[in-house]
């Protein structure tokens, strides 16, 4: 090799390492404007939200009865159990469905049969939440009132619906999860001689559970943070429920329904209201991440 060989060869290098670091800096800079853009978007509501919170109180602001802005009272703790109760109900329909159908598709399926359903899964996903309103406020919410009774617009309803909007991210990721998992795991099990059911119960699902957990978690903040399918079927009384045939106000149909005509106290208590939701979700994907560690 030539001397005019070896300064390309090297020169080749250093291009190469120098487009490595280039391109490091670039995927940097997008990850960095991600985190950025979050940490905007919270001291923006932290900044707006916290001064009604230190006016009225923390105690009184969270755990108050009475949200009737126009007199000065910021109490949304109603809206809390509204929350709460809603997206309990979402999870309790959705993702065992969700969990099954995943099973369903990646054990049992055949392949015609996969290569319909992924599809229409995913057409589920691109549908306008003021779609799902429209078609529970047309046929969830009359059935609910003619054969269960109350006014329809209730927590059932809503939980129906929020309940097959989160489908789509439930079944998808779970999907892969067990998708992702050695073959050998399941050839192992069957050696051993482990039924199919056995192997998924026992093997598969308690192995691919980090997946699931976190389909779980992004189901859940999928319902939590719904707000136009949600005003349609909810009712949006300010009130706590007694019963799942009760209508209820979520912290963000009460955000939807009241940002636009909102000004001084009550804008700000409407921010103070985003706050809260975003310390209910870091919440709830703390405790779901805690609980999945220690299983």
């Amino acid at each position: 090799m030539n001397k005019f060989d070896s300064n390309k060869k090297l020169k080749r290098k250093s291009n190469g390492k120098s487009n490595e670091k280039l391109s490091g800096g670039i995927f940097f800079a997008l990850a960095l404007s991600s985190i950025s853009a979050l940490a905007l978007i919270t001291v923006f509501i932290i900044v707006q939200g916290a001064p009604i919170i230190a006016k009225v109180g923390v105690l009184n602001f969270v755990f108050g009865m009475n949200w009737a802005p126009s007199q000065n009272e910021f109490g949304i703790f109603p809206m809390i159990i509204g929350s709460v109760s809603v997206t309990l109900g979402a999870a309790i329909i959705g993702v065992p469905i969700g969990i099954c159908c995943s099973i369903f598709l990646t054990e049992f399926a055949p392949a015609t049969l996969r290569n319909i359903f992924r599809p229409a899964i995913q057409l589920l996903a691109g549908i306008p939440s003021v779609v799902y309103g429209f078609w529970g406020l047309i046929f969830i919410v009359p059935f609910i009132r003619d054969y269960l009774g109350g006014p329809g617009l209730s927590i059932l309803a809503g939980s129906i619906i929020l309940g097959i909007m989160i489908l789509p991210t439930v079944i998808s990721i779970s999907e892969v999860s067990i998708l992702a998992l050695p073959r050998q795991y399941k050839e192992g099990a069957l050696a051993l001689g482990m039924t199919h059911w056995q192997t998924i119960y026992s093997v598969l699902l308690p192995t691919a559970k980090s997946g699931i957990v976190a389909a779980v978690i992004l189901g859940i903040g999928r319902a939590i943070g719904e707000t136009m399918a949600v005003i349609m079927v909810l009712g949006n009384a300010v009130a706590i429920p007694t019963s799942i045939l009760d209508p209820v106000r979520t912290l963000t149909t009460n955000i939807g329904i009241e940002m636009g005509y909102a000004s001084g106290d009550h804008r700000q208590a409407l921010f103070a209201t985003g706050i809260v939701l975003f310390i209910i979700i870091m919440i709830l994907n703390s405790a779901a991440q805690y609980i999945a560690r220690k299983k």
